[in-house]
């Protein structure tokens, strides 16, 4: 595969519409979200409703005999065996550290992930790829229709084969996909975050969605004892632990496209401005500010340590790998001086190999002395 190609290249053909156009929104935009129903309460209140339908789901799986599930003949292999290494060669080229992180579990998880993940890739790429300018609400729209219909099995190509095929292995709720259409809606209409409220719920829409999708394809570890609600509270913190990393990281890159994501009431706090921001200058009061928000970040990464031992022990390494890979990231933008304006923060891929045995003495070793002294 060329590496400089589009993802809007794998969309549908005819999918984008080819012209330029005003944003125009209701006020209505996240109307038949089950997450923003109530404008009244807490994005966090309302996102946990969305945790209630997920935990509800596995729980009628549980209840349910095992899953009636069609056995595939040759000609159906054969294309699940192509649309999965599509998948695979996507994730290659556009996530070398979430591909790490899957060939860590066993061959059927990886499989789903990577279906998953492509999906969650093409639906960003909409409003961030290339031809972003000439994306509609229609098209996201139709792109919607799109995921109807593969989770009715209609997939539409090839690599929607694959993501169709898993959403019918495991209790994955369609919602969360088009919450994530919603994140991508508000991307089109919206540069600014008022509060940490308004920020939460973008966050969770973007990256808390792809923790909620990923737990019924990790599977909850019989023997664990917590709720399952729990399980599922940790996956949507590591989801926006996550994405609070990527907006940290990624200052510089979207001020130059005009859009920050950090709370105006706590800039404005910390005596800064969107002034601040587009300058580009590192200062004490920048730095200050900084630290509030890797604290936050890392308040989130270490509620979803909670969750992490409770999966099955197939999938508690890759999970483990992901969260310290992930959250080193903060710990490079601390090293450059929290200038992420124009340094972007990575984790090296030395470091990155020395966080594999660590991750595998928390997947196994849990809280042995063993495994803090690897974490060293």
């Amino acid at each position: 595969m060329n590496a400089h190609y589009s993802l809007l290249s794998l969309m549908p053909r005819n999918y984008c519409t080819q012209r330029r156009f005003k944003l125009s929104f209701s006020s209505g935009i996240f109307a038949n979200s089950s997450a923003v129903a109530n404008s009244l309460r807490s994005s966090e209140e309302r996102v946990y409703e969305v945790v209630l339908k997920q935990a509800a789901l596995v729980r009628k799986q549980r209840r349910e005999s095992a899953l009636d599930l069609k056995k595939p003949t040759e000609s159906d292999w054969n294309r699940l065996n192509e649309a999965y290494e599509r998948c695979r060669e996507v994730c290659t080229e556009y996530g070398n550290t979430f591909y790490l992180v899957t060939l860590l579990m066993t061959p059927e998880l990886r499989r789903a992930f990577w279906a998953i993940r492509v999906w969650c890739r093409r639906t960003d790429e909409l409003v961030d790829g290339p031809n972003a300018t000439y994306i509609t609400p229609k098209d996201l729209e139709r792109w919607e229709k799109i995921l109807t219909d593969l989770f009715e099995g209609r997939p539409s190509d090839v690599y929607d084969v694959a993501l169709s095929d898993t959403v019918s292995k495991y209790p994955i709720d369609i919602q969360l996909f088009k919450d994530m259409i919603e994140g991508m809606k508000l991307d089109l209409r919206k540069s600014r975050y008022e509060n940490f409220d308004e920020l939460y719920l973008y966050c969770y829409c973007v990256a808390g969605t792809v923790g909620l999708m990923s737990v019924p394809v990790m599977g909850i570890a019989p023997e664990s004892k917590a709720s399952i609600e729990s399980v599922y509270n940790a996956a949507l913190a590591l989801g926006i632990a996550n994405q609070l990393t990527n907006i940290l990281r990624d200052v510089g890159e979207d001020a130059s496209r005009g859009r920050i994501y950090l709370p105006q009431d706590e800039l404005a706090q910390a005596g800064l401005s969107d002034d601040d921001v587009f300058r580009g200058k590192v200062t004490n009061k920048w730095r200050s500010f900084m630290k509030g928000q890797i604290k936050r970040a890392r308040m989130f990464y270490d509620e979803a340590e909670k969750g992490v031992s409770e999966l099955n022990l197939t999938s508690r390494w890759g999970v483990w790998a992901s969260l310290l890979l992930y959250r080193q990231i903060l710990d490079a933008i601390e090293a450059n001086d929290y200038n992420n304006f124009t340094k972007r923060a990575f984790v090296p891929k030395a470091k990155k190999l020395v966080s594999l045995p660590a991750a595998y003495g928390r997947a196994f070793m849990g809280n042995s002395k063993l495994a803090k002294l690897i974490m060293r």
